[in-house]
């Protein structure tokens, strides 16, 4: 096991064996700064060799690991910083486009946090930034063989992942030992049934990004569980992608519904023959958006592997539901509770509704997280009677498939990503032009959705809607920012004040 590849990026493998070594010494390079069992470490990377050294390596510390999404701009970092009291950022150095060590500088100048690593695409280069010292210089300074690995109980903190739910800013929940653990390793054992038998080693191919629950979970946490060899793409490109699946003999992949519609019309338009990737492709799974069921048919009859529908949140570690191989599927469902785990439908009254009625989703489980850092209010809002209230909407038919009608009321998906209305409003009014804004998702036949704002104006004052796209952009994640503005005079108020968003959805 240790001399066997655990993770595959630019055609360079490291074995299980050096990704433990490599995490063992990041942990002694935490401790030697002072890094206590508990204290929280930020960690931005896109998918490379980085991410899982540093993970582990951050939890070997007896820490607790901070996942940034690495398309944040230096206010949005600085603010997770702050809100999850970080007292380390390990960044990845970027790249002109995405300059992840200068981001994570300016972030942490902001926020006062008081100690950064930059983690540099050739392991010996210097730091770019003066001050800043790499996590690579840090990793030779400190006598690795000094420390072992700091143990945690199973209700400790491991990860904070960050979401918004439907309002306000981004809160941090609280996923422990236990919820981490257990996740993986029931989709470890979901997965099971297609994994080659005796020491034959299968390659899971990872395309979402690890910051991500789903791939943290599901993907990294469940591969190393199952001693799979990850092989990481830093970025989807529907061609790699392809080229990548054949020459590394994938047998698992999971995506976001736009991911199989790219890869389907990539093979439609170059031409490509899917068969050599069908003939190792053993199991799909697919989540963070409904998959349409053509879609679902057309890409199991192309690539000749089935796709598994699941569900979940950030708040259950993420999997709470999903098709098993070792039961019946339904197509069109997130499939059945996984082991432990129970899912139910309840009214505004908060009572169970019939199989087959629609009611808001509610889960109670090991998956489940112990609640949101440092807000009390919210997590006992979430939190309620003993089960996570999700806020989506779903059906639970007589065999126990859970199906999702509708979801969070405001909540934009864009591409697998989500995007939480009220903060783009929030940052859009401090443009001085603006005077009221409201931001929508629109139907994309690509992403799914597509994020549009509805603005009025300051009396007097013209402003184009190319122009506010660039200062958006400026001011957002790239996931984020409005691809479409519209103007209007006023908008529909409900009244009691609100802004009637359904309203504007049918008009758009």
């Amino acid at each position: 096991m240790p001399g066997r590849g655990a993770v595959t990026c630019a055609g360079q493998t490291l074995t299980y064996a050096e990704v433990d070594q490599h995490a063992q010494r990041v942990a002694a390079a935490l401790i030697e700064i002072g890094v206590a069992p508990g204290e929280h470490v930020a960690l931005s990377c896109p998918n490379l060799p980085w991410f899982p050294i540093a993970y582990y390596g951050i939890l070997k510390a007896g820490a607790v690991v901070v996942p940034l999404n690495v398309l944040l701009k230096p206010r949005e970092v600085a603010y997770h910083l702050k809100d999850s009291d970080a007292k380390a950022l390990i960044a990845f150095e970027g790249t002109a486009e995405l300059p992840l060590g200068a981001i994570a500088k300016a972030a942490c100048d902001e926020a006062r946090c008081p100690n950064l690593f930059l983690m540099m695409t050739a392991p010996d280069a210097p730091s770019p930034i003066p001050g800043v010292p790499t996590l690579s210089d840090a990793m030779r300074a400190a006598p690795a063989g000094r420390f072992g690995t700091r143990r945690r109980r199973m209700d400790d903190t491991a990860v904070i992942l960050y979401t918004s739910g439907t309002t306000g800013h981004p809160k941090g929940a609280e996923l422990t030992h236990a919820n981490m653990l257990l996740n993986a390793a029931a989709t470890r054992d979901m997965f099971q049934p297609a994994m080659q038998a005796g020491m034959a080693q299968d390659v899971v191919l990872i395309t979402l990004p690890l910051f991500h629950s789903t791939a943290q979970t599901c993907q990294m946490n469940a591969g190393v569980l199952a001693g799979m060899r990850m092989v990481l793409l830093a970025r989807f490109d529907p061609a790699t992608v392809l080229e990548t699946m054949e020459r590394e003999q994938a047998g698992f992949w999971t995506a976001v519904p736009t991911m199989y519609w790219a890869l389907l019309q990539h093979v439609k338009t170059a031409g490509v023959d899917p068969r050599p990737i069908a003939a190792h492709l053993k199991l799909c799974a697919s989540g963070g958006a409904a998959m349409p069921l053509e879609l679902m048919r057309n890409f199991e009859s192309a690539f000749g592997a089935k796709i598994l529908e699941g569900y979940g949140l950030s708040e259950t570690a993420p999997v709470a539901c999903f098709n098993q191989l070792y039961r019946p599927t339904k197509p069109g469902t997130v499939g059945q509770p996984i082991i432990g785990v129970d899912v139910q439908c309840i009214d505004d009254q908060e009572r169970f509704v019939a199989a087959g009625q629609p009611g808001e989703i509610v889960i109670r489980g090991p998956n489940v997280m112990k609640g949101y850092y440092n807000r009390p209010e919210a997590t006992e809002d979430a939190m309620r009677h003993g089960w996570f209230h999700t806020g989506d909407i779903g059906t639970i038919d007589a065999d126990g498939y859970v199906s999702i009608v509708d979801r969070k009321k405001d909540m934009i998906i864009r591409g697998g990503f989500n995007v939480y209305p009220r903060e783009i409003e929030e940052v859009m009014l401090t443009h001085p032009a603006i005077s009221l804004v409201a931001v929508i998702g629109v139907p994309d036949d690509r992403l799914g959705e597509e994020v549009k704002a509805v603005v009025v104006l300051k009396t007097g004052i013209t402003l184009s809607e190319a122009e506010l796209i660039d200062w958006c952009r400026e001011q957002m994640a790239a996931f984020k920012y409005p691809r479409s503005i519209e103007f209007r005079t006023a908008l529909p108020i409900s009244p009691t004040g609100k802004i009637l968003k359904r309203e504007l959805k049918t008009t758009s």
